[in-house]
Order: structure tokens, then C-alpha cells, then sequence
């Protein structure tokens, strides 16, 4: 039996509405991961999707927990930030230099925009941040919009291929190994996802586009891809994967008819999809 993965994962836990630890920690735990969460600070609710929340910031207990387990052994396969305050990038170098060992994968989920617009709580200062942080990143995992925003291109709503192109190149000069770009609007009625290596084979999979802001599906994105990544399935699979188990539960939330889409997807009810689909490629 392969030995079980560990991953410390570092973002925000937002009590109300589907994103960040919410998902990344059932998503990672049902592809069999141990999945070891820090918040970056506790919301009332997620910050894209309410008009008002409360917030507890944790700035200060980051570094005191990961001094808590410096007499265990704690081998990380990986870390994984999501959503971080502005003040807080700065304390992840340490978080490396403290974690880190040299088979520990870095992934960056840069989680500051979507639709064109960074979200409220955030300003251009924590760009520049963020322009500074990424190339810790073995892997980059951002959405158009930040892949914009980090390489100063103007946001349009529709991209080609040979659009992005110059975008991802741009992030790769940065000392990135990997950029997965989460879904772009292609075409009229799809979604493209893409996993680049410079002067490497591009690996893109679509999935049907609904006319719908759906919050948290970059987070469930993100988790699934890292997930299976570190379970050693090939990235053109992973896109699959993870393109059908997103499309189950936005499908399913349709359905249900949800009032309100702030509160996410029901991707609890498609995890059924995201294992089946693993257990296949293991």
C-alpha cells in the first residue's frame, strides 16, 4: 500500500458559504489525503459573494503552531496557500523556510479576483504583494483574472488560445515550473482549463460555461487538481476529472434551484464523482 499524503494547507475559513478550507479539506480527505489546515483568519462568511462579514485575523498564531510541532514528525508532500490578507504573504516565506524539505511541492492558488475585479478587502498594494510571492510557486494555480493582474494585461471577458499564450509565458519567467489556468470563456458555451510548461506539451480540457458567478468552484478546482496530482495522475486526467466532478455539482445546484449562488455549489453530493473517477485512473 502507497504511504498516505500530507498536505498543509494555509487560507481563509469562511464559516458561511462554500471556499477555501471548507473545501480544500473534504475534497483533499476523499482522495484519500490528510489534509493538515492553518487558518489565515476566520469569516462570517466568504468576502466575494456578501456584502458585509466578520473577520478574526490570525497573523499572529501562524508561526506559534507551526512551532507546536517541531518535537513531531510532520513531513509535508506539500503546502498549498489560498486566500491570504495582504499582511500575511510576507509571514508564508518564513512558513517555507520552516516546512518546506526538498520533496515538499509548493502550490500557489493566488485567490485575489475573478470576473476582471479583485475582491473586496484587497487594493493593488496586495497585487504588488502577491507579484513578489508568486515564484515560490512550483506550481501556479490562478484564474484569468489574476493571471492578468500579475502580469499587468488588460482583462477581456473572451480569450483565445494564442491570447493566453503570452500571458502564462509571462508567468513561467517568473521561475514558476507549472501554470494551471483555471476554466476561461473560449467559446461562447465552454469553459477551457490549461496546464503549461514552457516549450513543454499544453494540456487543455473544456467543460460547458453557465451564464452564472459560482463561488468556490476555483478553491474546489484547485484542490481536486492538487489532490490528484499528488497521487500521481497524468495532468491531461486530471483536467477530466476534475472538470466532470466541478460540472456534477454546479449541475446538481441548478437542479435544486438555489436562490442564491453566494453560498456555493453542492459539491458534497458529486465527491461521489471526484473518488469514482480516481479510483478508476489508480
Amino acid at each position: 500500500m502507497r504511504k498516505q499524503k500530507r498536505v498543509l494547507t494555509i487560507q481563509d475559513y469562511s464559516c458561511l458559504g462554500r471556499c477555501s478550507l471548507t473545501v480544500a479539506l473534504p475534497v483533499l480527505s476523499s482522495l484519500g489525503i490528510e489534509c493538515v489546515g492553518i487558518p489565515s483568519m476566520v469569516l462570517s462568511n466568504h468576502t466575494a459573494g456578501f456584502a458585509s462579514w466578520e473577520e478574526i485575523d490570525l497573523e499572529e498564531k501562524i508561526l506559534p503552531i507551526l512551532k507546536k510541532w517541531d518535537n513531531y514528525n510532520h513531513h509535508f508532500d506539500a503546502i498549498y496557500t489560498g486566500y491570504l490578507p495582504t499582511k500575511q504573504i510576507a509571514i508564508m516565506e518564513k512558513v517555507f523556510q520552516k516546512v518546506k524539505e526538498k520533496d515538499t511541492w509548493i502550490y500557489i492558488d493566488p485567490c485575489f479576483g475573478d470576473k476582471g475585479k479583485i475582491y473586496p478587502g484587497f487594493n493593488e498594494e496586495h497585487v504588488k504583494r502577491m507579484k513578489e510571492y508568486i515564484h515560490h510557486a512550483d506550481v501556479l494555480l490562478p484564474n484569468l483574472t489574476e493571471a492578468c493582474f500579475l502580469t499587468d494585461t488588460p482583462y477581456k471577458e473572451d480569450y483565445s488560445l494564442i491570447d493566453v499564450l503570452p500571458i502564462l509565458d509571462k508567468l513561467c519567467s517568473l521561475g514558476i515550473q507549472k501554470i494551471v489556468l483555471s476554466g476561461f470563456k473560449e467559446k461562447e458555451n465552454q469553459l477551457t482549463s490549461i496546464v503549461y510548461q514552457k516549450e513543454k506539451k499544453i494540456i487543455k480540457r473544456s467543460t460547458p460555461y453557465y451564464p452564472y458567478l459560482f463561488h468556490g468552484t476555483g478553491d474546489l478546482f484547485a484542490s481536486s487538481y492538487i489532490g490528484l496530482s499528488l497521487l500521481g495522475i497524468k495532468d491531461e486526467e486530471i483536467l477530466s476529472i476534475t472538470h466532470k466532478f466541478i460540472d456534477d455539482a454546479i449541475s446538481d445546484t441548478l437542479k435544486e434551484g438555489t436562490p442564491s449562488l453566494c453560498y456555493g455549489v453542492n459539491f458534497e453530493r458529486a465527491l461521489p464523482t471526484l473518488i469514482k473517477e480516481n479510483s478508476k485512473e489508480s
